[in-house]
Order: structure tokens, then sequence, then C-alpha cells
């Protein structure tokens, strides 16, 4: 999963880098990781339900691999964090689901919304839980000069 989202990560900054030289650039990719399987993006909701449903009272992990570019220099890093949930059931599960519109989301759900809903607990950093490790990131963007208060 690391070298995964490091790869799309770097995809993306350099797609946008090439685009306007100069500018700083951060590329950033996310996915779950679950009984050596990858979760993605679901294709629909029966296919996020199925994501859940596996993941349901369970541990796994999220992966973040992040790029950034500022003209010929470059570097990334992942972040890895575990998750558990609790348990929930198939209408808990269907309910949480119509509520954050899991579609755009790695793994079917969303942190950032949680609410105590389906996550019990989480080691390492939440914010990469999210989508984006902001304590790591800003430590590389003190190494590009740029000021960062995360």
């Amino acid at each position: 999963p690391g070298e995964i989202t490091l790869f799309n990560a770097r995809i993306k900054a350099r797609h946008v880098a090439a685009s306007h030289p100069g500018a700083l650039v951060i590329g950033v990719d996310t996915v779950v990781a679950f009984e050596g399987e990858i979760f993605g993006k679901p294709r629909d909701m029966e296919h996020a339900l199925e994501m859940l449903s596996r993941l349901n009272g369970r541990a796994h992990e999220v992966w973040s691999g992040v790029w950034v570019v500022r003209g010929q220099r470059e570097t990334g890093f992942n972040e890895l964090t575990r998750v558990r949930f609790r348990t929930l059931t198939e209408p808990q599960l269907r309910t949480y689901l119509a509520r954050i519109g899991p579609l755009d989301k790695a793994g079917a759900y969303a942190a950032q919304d949680d609410q105590g809903d389906i996550i019990e607990s989480f080691e390492g950093c939440f914010d990469n839980v999210v989508g984006l490790p902001m304590k790591s990131l800003a430590w590389v963007l003190r190494k590009f000069g740029e000021k960062s208060d995360a």
C-alpha cells in the first residue's frame, strides 16, 4: 500500500507541477488496507456496504502517500495509521453510508464526519485517516523553506 500511494501521489504532483513551474505542489493518495487487499473508493453504495461490512468490528490500516514538488526539487513520504471500527448492524451501516456519501472516500468511510459512529480507536496520525497527515507534511514543507502552523 505504501508504494502504491507514494507512486500515485508522485504522478499527481508531477502532473500539476508541469503546468505550474516554480509552484509548490503537493500530491496525495490515500488507501485502506485490510487482509492483504487495498480498498480504494467504492463503485456504488452496495460496494461501500460490502467494504464496511468487511471492516466492521475489525482493525485496518490507512496509508497515505504524499509527494511535494517545487521546480527540480521533490520528495515524498508515507504515513500509516491503524484504525479499529466499532461493530455495527447492517441497518446501522446503511444509515451511516447514507449520511456520509461514501463514493469519493477510500474504504467507504469519512473520519472527518465520524461523530463517534464507526471509529472505535486509532493508532497514529488521525489527520492521515482524514487524508492529509499535517504534522509530517509540515516537517517536509519546512525543508522546502515554507512556514507551516500544522
